[in-house]
């Protein structure tokens, strides 16, 4: 399952949710400043993050330049992120896979289902994704006919 960290402000995270739910990619939304992270959350990020915090802390956020998180454990930089969600980049897309930190339109389509990344690649060349709607449309399609008839 998908998970997506987001606050309402975000244009990236309006972003990201649209792109998903236009790919009718299925996803838990964790809004950072109604749904209280805990350390599972941030350990779910850091499986992911070739950087560690580097990946996951805004640098520009005002929390982040009033603090001296340079010196801190692991532990500590858990409890304060976890304090002040305010300080982590958005949007934060992971899975048990892969993860993503704020929007790329390109880097999102690591989380298309792996059918439809078969038949994108099947049906278009790399340098000509003409067809793309066309194979997101017929591949809907399926999708949707396939829960008409199990219902």
């Amino acid at each position: 399952m998908i998970t997506i960290y987001t606050t309402p402000s975000c244009s990236s995270c309006r972003k990201a949710k649209k792109w998903l739910d236009e790919h009718k990619v299925a996803y838990e939304e964790k809004n950072l400043f109604n749904h209280r992270i805990n350390d599972t959350d941030i350990e779910m990020m850091l499986n992911h993050a070739e950087n560690g915090f580097d990946d996951i802390i805004s640098t520009r956020s005002k929390v982040f330049k009033e603090q001296e998180l340079e010196d801190m454990s692991v532990s500590e930089l858990k409890n304060f992120i976890i304090s002040h969600p305010s300080v982590l980049k958005r949007p934060i897309i992971v899975d048990a896979k892969r993860m993503q930190v704020g929007y790329n339109d390109e880097e999102i389509r690591v989380f298309i289902p792996k059918k439809l990344r078969e038949m994108i690649m099947r049906e278009n060349s790399e340098e000509d994704f003409t067809h793309y709607e066309d194979t997101l449309s017929r591949y809907f399609a399926t999708i949707d006919t396939k829960e008409t008839d199990e219902e």
